[in-house]
């Protein structure tokens, strides 16, 4: 992989199991690269001692935070400040206190944790990896499994935060990159195949998408399906893929791209890697 983040909301698009919770480990400290470079700012991160200065500048939010279930979200967040060295009571009291406002829970901040629902769980889980202000927050898969009202407030909340700081988001959800970051990479297989902007991600991939009308025929196999609708003419097929390669389809019509098109295309038509690196 070969990276350059830049300040703000950054996204990191890919299928289960392409790596991204394992880059992200391997940022956070949690893991140790095999080789390589790491820089986070002017720090490298491949040392002992670079990954404890990184950690006091990160905010990690992973897909399975630990809880306690049976403490408040105001107790758990107390907790988690000590770990995070804020010694100073009042202090790390008030920071609490701040922070369940910001993710919109100080009415529930007794309730035990086990009497939240998922997207409460989340909002505690993103307070906590800011208790320390950091420079740089990860946050790995954090709409999985949200109703779309919670997801679209989860979404909006990094959006905000990124405006101090560097938020690196991943998520195989399209959508999330969608509404919420302007530079982005995708990797598939550890592999890095595209990292740009969204403006950038959809020129590259104009000019192949595609609305096919057929009589219950599927276009070909190398051709990727995004949607199929039953008409009165037939079946409506939403194809990705490079007509060239296929100048018997007559019925074929261009239209516009969205996201998700781009992420088909990378992921099953584009066959060599598009990297266009952005500035530190």
């Amino acid at each position: 992989m070969n990276l350059t983040i830049p300040h703000g909301m950054f996204g990191l698009l890919g299928p289960n199991g392409a790596g991204k919770t394992t880059f992200m480990r391997i940022l956070a400290g949690i893991l140790q690269p095999s080789g390589g470079i790491l820089r986070i700012g002017n720090i490298d991160a491949t040392t002992e001692q670079g990954r404890r200065q990184v950690k006091n500048r990160l905010g990690y939010l992973p897909q399975d935070l630990g809880m306690y279930p049976d403490l408040s979200a105001r107790d758990f967040l107390d907790y988690v400040g000590i770990l995070k060295g804020l010694t100073d009571r009042k202090t790390r009291l008030q920071r609490v206190d701040t922070l369940l406002e910001t993710v919109a829970l100080t009415g529930v901040a007794k309730r035990k944790i086990k009497t939240f629902s998922g997207g409460m769980k989340r909002r505690v889980g993103i307070a906590q990896a800011l208790l320390n202000d950091p420079q740089l927050l990860i946050v790995d898969e954090p709409t999985a499994g949200l109703d779309p009202e919670e997801r679209i407030r989860f979404r909006n909340l990094l959006s905000e935060f990124s405006g101090k700081r560097t938020v690196l988001l991943s998520t195989h959800i399209v959508e999330d990159i969608a509404q919420t970051a302007q530079n982005l990479a995708i990797i598939r297989s550890g592999l890095v195949l595209f990292q740009g902007t969204i403006a950038q991600m959809l020129q590259a991939t104009r000019g192949n998408v595609w609305m096919i009308t057929t009589d219950g025929r599927k276009p070909s196999e190398d051709m990727s399906i995004v949607s199929m609708l039953h008409t009165e003419q037939g079946i409506q097929y939403r194809v990705v893929g490079n007509l060239r390669n296929h100048p018997g389809i007559v019925s074929a019509v261009p239209v516009d791209l969205n996201l998700e098109d781009c992420y088909i295309w990378f992921m099953h038509a584009q066959k060599n890697p598009i990297h266009i690196f952005l500035g530190q």
